[in-house]
């Protein structure tokens, strides 16, 4: 691992560490609604990165697909530029939820 990934790591680490004082959101209202995470505190987890990688707006809409998955397939295969870019940032929300909340 380079030195540059380490201190990336050590800076997200400590930025979820600062956000998890903040208050529940979009993502884990949804989650813990949904019934879908093992443990209340992957729900948080989740929120966390969602605050760090999604604007609000795109929280609200990415916790609608813990309500209704068949958007998401809309979203995904919808030929909207909009709907293609907010794709790209869930994409990167996910994969960084998946890496740091397992």
């Amino acid at each position: 691992m380079t030195f540059k990934t380490t201190l990336g790591l050590c800076a997200f680490s400590g930025a979820v560490a600062l956000a998890s004082m903040a208050s529940a959101g979009p993502i884990d209202n949804a989650c813990l609604k949904a019934g879908r995470a093992s443990n209340p505190g992957t729900c948080g987890c989740i929120q966390q990165v969602a605050d760090m990688t999604l604007s609000h707006r795109d929280q609200r809409r990415a916790a609608s697909f813990f309500h209704d998955p068949d958007r998401a397939q809309e979203v995904r295969m919808s030929d909207r530029k909009s709907d293609s870019d907010f794709w790209d940032r869930y994409k990167n929300f996910a994969s960084t939820a998946e890496g740091f909340c397992k």
